[in-house]
């Protein structure tokens, strides 16, 4: 099984979302999971920001998952010298367990056009950090996923999911 999980915050604290699917090229969630977090530590100044990681833990725990792959909207590294972000953070806490591709809107000052994948002609990249798989494979997976957008339609879905806005 195959995870992607986003995390929304909001005044009273939390929620993260995971949709489960099992092929890449999969247009809809096989099974969809929400966990909410009533209280959620603000980041430090200066430092990065790991809030995410205990409401991602949660989610996996109270709902029993243990995912070969872990799909997220943001970075596994930081830049091209592997500065851990949330993705390696996520990788280390479940013992290295689960494979984690980071899918970024947006790049990391510095970051060369290797981490860059193309879903849609004449759009911008986005940018693709993993850990636990090859990067020339998550990218191919990447491109596999559903949608005809910049961003897989697995990644929308579990961003609404997170945001309660999923009817």
């Amino acid at each position: 099984m195959k995870l992607a999980m986003a995390v929304h915050h909001d005044s009273g604290g939390a929620t993260a979302a995971a949709v489960a699917f099992d092929d890449w090229g999969a247009p809809e969630a096989l099974r969809s999971y929400t966990s909410r977090i009533a209280h959620v530590e603000k980041p430090q100044r200066g430092e990065l920001d790991l809030r995410d990681l205990p409401c991602l833990l949660q989610l996996l725990r109270e709902h029993a998952l243990d995912p070969e792959f872990i799909v997220i909207d943001g970075c596994v590294h930081l830049d091209a010298q592997d500065t851990p972000g949330l993705g390696r953070h996520l990788h280390h806490a479940l013992g290295g367990r689960s494979g984690v591709i980071g899918v970024s809107k947006t790049a990391m000052p510095g970051m060369p056009a290797q981490f860059e994948v193309h879903r849609e002609e004449e759009a911008r990249p986005v940018i693709v950090t993993c850990i636990g798989i090859d990067i020339g494979a998550a990218k191919a997976r990447l491109r596999a996923m559903h949608g005809k957008r910049r961003v897989p339609t697995l990644l929308k879905l579990v961003a609404r999911l997170a945001k309660g806005t999923v009817a």
